[in-house]
């Protein structure tokens, strides 16, 4: 009788523990951009002087930069490191200066890049 009980359970927990192991892991949750805030920062701190959402002007257009970043785990890391710290040689011969904006901040306009840097 116990033996009864037992091969099915074994069974059960087997088939669920293959399961559990082929099932992909959830990907991480983005939180929501406030574009309207994003945007006035930008504005605040002069980003629109080099950036443009869809051209290119001194620096790349924030559509390439959220294209050549797409699914790059440390993404958001990397660009607001790029942001405030500055940054050379990666988009061509003219060097991004160092920007004086707060992490919060900075984390907010990539944000809004990666995302698209749609409009609301």
């Amino acid at each position: 009788m116990i033996r009864a009980l037992i091969v099915p359970l074994v069974a059960v927990l087997a088939a669920t523990s293959v399961s559990a192991a082929q099932a992909k892991p959830a990907e991480p949750v983005q939180p929501a951009v406030d574009a309207a805030r994003a945007q006035d920062l930008a504005k605040q701190h002069a980003c629109f002087g080099c950036h443009a959402v869809d051209k290119k002007l001194v620096g790349p257009a924030y559509r390439d930069v959220a294209a050549r970043y797409a699914g790059k785990p440390g993404a958001l890391a990397t660009l607001v490191a790029h942001v405030q710290n500055g940054t050379s040689g990666g988009w061509g011969a003219v060097p991004m200066p160092p920007n004086q904006i707060s992490t919060a901040d900075a984390q907010t306009v990539v944000q809004w890049i990666l995302a698209g840097s749609r409009s609301n």
